[in-house]
């Protein structure tokens, strides 16, 4: 059974709707008994980062995302979800669950693409991703393959060998990071169509 993680911050219904239409069982919850218990996570979300973390902490949940990690089953982090595995967010200067050693930076102001057209904050829309290192997660994902983004912030591991892959948007940031148990993306896997649906099935596969 795969936990997709409730902490009031949107898009569950989504990524629910994609897990099962693959073929897996999922479900929705805020139960730290069903989180521990289950064979892998998802955590999503949208939204800011200091009322995610409230959310997290009120309902125990960044002590069961956690013990998850500790025991190395495998999670994956989605969009906001991705955001707050790092140590500390820009966003609200909110202290986060620190799985990976890093920053949430905020997009420089007046970012600019490479003909000098001023590009809108947040990044929203479809982007391609530039592989860094391998992954069983990105089997058979092509670097001309386009994800589906949405943020203002993004994520800086201190340690460049966590970043898996990159996006250009006036400049180069993680789009996928990765650490042990870990592989998160900056974009919406349930929303980019077949290959989101690629790398989603490849996690629900995925031993670390």
């Amino acid at each position: 059974m795969i936990a997709i993680i409730d902490y009031n911050a949107g898009n569950l219904t989504s990524v629910k709707r994609a897990v099962t239409y693959l073929g897996f069982q999922c479900i929705v919850t805020n139960d730290v008994r069903e989180i521990t218990k289950a064979e892998r996570i998802i955590f999503p979300g949208v939204g800011a980062a200091g009322s995610a973390m409230d959310s997290l902490k009120r309902l125990s949940l960044d002590s069961a995302i956690k013990d998850v990690f500790a025991v190395g089953k495998p999670i994956l982090g989605i969009c906001l979800g991705t955001q707050i595995i790092l140590s500390h967010s820009e966003e609200g200067d909110t202290p986060c669950l620190g799985l990976v050693n890093g920053y949430v930076r905020n997009f420089p102001n007046k970012i600019k693409s490479e003909d000098g057209n001023l590009l809108k904050i947040p990044h929203m829309g479809w982007n391609s991703i530039n592989i860094k290192s391998k992954h069983p997660v990105l089997s058979g994902i092509r670097e001309d393959d386009e994800f589906y983004f949405v943020h203002g912030f993004y994520p800086d591991p201190d340690d460049s060998k966590y970043i898996i892959g990159t996006t250009d948007y006036g400049m180069s940031f993680a789009s996928i990071i990765g650490f042990k148990n870990i592989i998160a993306t900056q974009f919406h896997t349930e929303k980019s169509g077949k290959p989101g649906l690629a790398l989603l099935k490849n996690f629900c596969k995925w031993e670390p």
